[in-house]
């Protein structure tokens, strides 16, 4: 069976960075969309011409996913030609699962009526929370009206599967206030949830306030509690956790998300897009100028796709060629936190050419006695209730 790939497509436009955000994000360059999305287009047809000998395979791209940024920023006219350039380089399977993030303050009926039209069949809304001072504090555009209102406009233009992000373990946040806004959201009936706990990144002005005191820092137990909430009332709502910061009702899973997790192919185009393909996990220049003048520069756009290996194109500033040691601790560390599914011995064996158990039989053992991971069916392992609290205390033991 050949492979399926995805495709990861970057927007880094936003009309306010949140001080919270630590993604390749820019606001205040809205003027460079149009370039952008010309440039876009450059990349995917310069990695279009590169790709004939796995099309030639059969392989075919089955799901497809706008990040940011806010890529509803784009209009209608440049999603067109930006799915006009995809469908004339690559093959499209007849359902492919194509999600679009969105901010709850950016859309409009008739702005996500065409967005259906032109064969976005999937939402995703940074909602983060539903209280009013918190999204004050997140710096977000939007109110929870924004939200109720950005929910009945998908569902009039024809959204079935639509997911809502949100955010807990804020400073100040209590549990009363996060149960609040999780009841609020099962209100909506999304088809999909995403939930993460706060992060102060480095280099972020909620960084940098925490840093000196000017922020409170979120209280760790504070934040398990609220998660384990959230995963009872979810569960009790019908909602089954197939990833450790997802929920799904069932046959709503993330197409494009497992294909991360399950360790398969993607390919990214875009200012910091990262991807997995041909053996490279590779990623693109950041800056937005910097990625056009890559691909408008006639000394670059001259140079054939052969100069480069397949996926690379000249956006690209990083790659590195996986071994199979790479490829063998990624496979762990993204397959365990799928909840339901884990990690399988026959899957193992089937891509690496070994049990997995000769390579890991240490740290698995190990994990079994801390009750980090447990035992699923057959010879799948995954890990446990308390292990999603520890996350990174299993990860680490495969880097």
């Amino acid at each position: 069976m050949t492979p399926t790939y995805s495709i990861y497509i970057h927007i880094p436009f936003c009309t306010h960075r949140c001080a919270y955000c630590d993604f390749n994000t820019y606001a205040g360059q809205e003027t460079l969309i149009p370039a952008y999305a010309g440039a876009l287009c450059k990349e995917i047809e310069f990695a279009g011409r590169s790709s004939s000998r796995w099309e030639a395979e059969g392989d075919e791209i089955h799901t497809i996913f706008f990040g940011g940024g806010t890529p509803s920023l784009l209009t209608p006219e440049q999603f067109d030609s930006i799915f006009k350039t995809l469908r004339e380089n690559f093959t499209l399977t007849a359902d492919a699962e194509i999600t679009i993030e969105a901010n709850p303050g950016t859309v409009s009926y008739e702005g996500l009526i065409e967005l259906r039209r032109i064969g976005i069949n999937r939402l995703s809304y940074g909602v983060q929370s539903a209280n009013t001072e918190e999204l004050r504090m997140l710096e977000r555009v939007h109110d929870f009206f924004d939200v109720i209102e950005a929910v009945s406009s998908a569902r009039k233009a024809g959204f079935h599967n639509l997911n809502l992000d949100l955010i807990y373990g804020l400073p100040e946040q209590t549990l009363a206030t996060w149960q609040t806004t999780v009841n609020r959201i099962l209100d909506l009936h999304p088809e999909h949830l995403s939930a993460y706990a706060l992060t102060l990144e480095h280099g972020t002005p909620f960084g940098r306030w925490a840093s000196k005191g000017l922020l409170p820092l979120p209280d760790p137990d504070l934040a398990a509690e609220m998660y384990e909430w959230l995963s009872e009332t979810l569960e009790a709502n019908g909602y089954v956790q197939y990833e450790i910061s997802n929920w799904a009702k069932p046959g709503y899973e993330c197409r494009h998300n497992l294909q991360y997790w399950r360790g398969l192919p993607y390919l990214a185009f875009g200012a910091g897009a990262h991807g997995y393909a041909n053996g490279y996990r590779y990623s693109n220049v950041l800056r937005i100028k910097t990625y056009i003048d890559h691909l408008t520069n006639s000394s670059v756009t001259n140079y054939q796709s052969t100069n480069y290996p397949f996926p690379l194109t000249p956006t690209t500033i990083n790659h590195h060629k996986q071994t199979l040691e790479d490829d063998m601790s990624e496979f762990m560390m993204t397959g365990l936190r799928l909840t339901q599914e884990g990690v399988s011995e026959e899957e193992f064996q089937g891509r690496f050419g070994q049990p997995m158990h000769n390579v890991y039989g240490k740290e698995i053992d190990e994990l079994l006695k801390l009750g980090l991971i447990e035992n699923g069916t057959g010879s799948n392992i995954k890990i446990s209730q308390r292990g999603r609290l520890l996350g990174n205390q299993v990860f680490m033991r495969f880097v």
